[in-house]
């Protein structure tokens, strides 16, 4: 066999050698085959979307030190690649009229602690009996989902119940703008004065400008690229739901985030919460 591959002996037989030992092989290839079942854990773990550089953010919070080429390289021949997004038809274009008075955020999505500045939006799935429309609101602050629904139609009622999921779970008396785009939805009767009652300010961005709402249209198509197109055909609104429920848990607690430190948006606002209270401790003891 050596002969008619023209394979010397004693190649062959180093390489069973380190094959039933692997201690045997070089440092270079021990660490590969450490670092590939971990890269594939960390794949695995994360819905399969997560590129070269999120692996690798991931790996050096677990404690490893290895190089961004090694994972580059490493996941290159083990084919494994994160998801791409889409290129999107633009479909909305600004406004000739003066931008609205009432946008509070003139396209700044910056925030300087949680619930100080929440935008929401929503987005569509096609299923195999219509459409399904998901509404999402966010904390500027650290990315969070904070609230979200899932309907069969884009009524007020899909926005108001993912407001009233946000509002149930987050404490919003420190001062709190809600950012969205001119839709009907966010603009009826009952979806503004749910915002007074509850003293949050509303805010809304000029017709027909995606970009007065850059931040919630990126979680948009995070959820379209990440969820919707990979996992599909849809058949109904519970597959949505089910679905969209696993995402947004893993988007909180585990989903690293490149704008917040490649951190996920629970552990920023842990950080914060830390650091807040241990404020009047440091305080006292000067």
């Amino acid at each position: 066999m050596c002969q008619a591959l023209q394979i010397a002996p004693s190649t062959y037989y180093d390489f069973k050698a380190k094959q039933n030992e692997p201690a045997k092989r070089s440092a270079r290839k021990q660490s590969d085959a450490l670092y590939r079942e971990e890269i594939q854990r960390i794949y695995d773990a994360n819905f399969q979307v997560y590129g070269v550089r999120k692996i690798w953010h991931q790996l050096r919070r677990e404690g490893y030190t290895v190089a961004r080429c090694t994972v580059e390289r490493l996941m290159r021949s083990m084919g494994l690649q994160g998801v791409v997004r889409g290129k999107v038809k633009r479909t909305t274009f600004p406004s000739k009229e003066n931008r609205d008075p009432f946008d509070l955020v003139q396209r700044d999505f910056t925030a300087a602690r949680p619930n100080q500045l929440w935008v929401a939006d929503f987005t569509y799935v096609a299923t195999w009996v219509g459409f399904v429309f998901v509404a999402f609101i966010i904390d500027a602050f650290s990315r969070m989902i904070v609230g979200w629904r899932a309907a069969t139609s884009m009524s007020a009622d899909l926005t108001l119940d993912a407001l009233e999921q946000a509002i149930w779970a987050r404490d919003v008396s420190g001062g709190l703008i809600h950012h969205s785009d001119h839709g009907s939805q966010y603009l009826s009767i009952r979806y503004s004065e749910r915002l007074a009652e509850a003293g949050i300010e509303a805010s809304v961005g000029s017709v027909g400008s995606a970009y007065d709402n850059a931040l919630a249209e990126t979680i948009n198509g995070l959820y379209k690229t990440e969820v919707i197109r990979r996992r599909g055909p849809w058949k109904n609104l519970e597959a949505v739901e089910y679905a969209t429920l696993e995402w947004v848990h893993w988007f909180n607690t585990t989903r690293l985030f490149e704008p917040i430190g490649n951190i996920p948006p629970a552990e920023l606002e842990k950080a914060y919460y830390t650091d807040l209270h241990s404020l009047p401790v440091a305080a006292g003891l000067k």
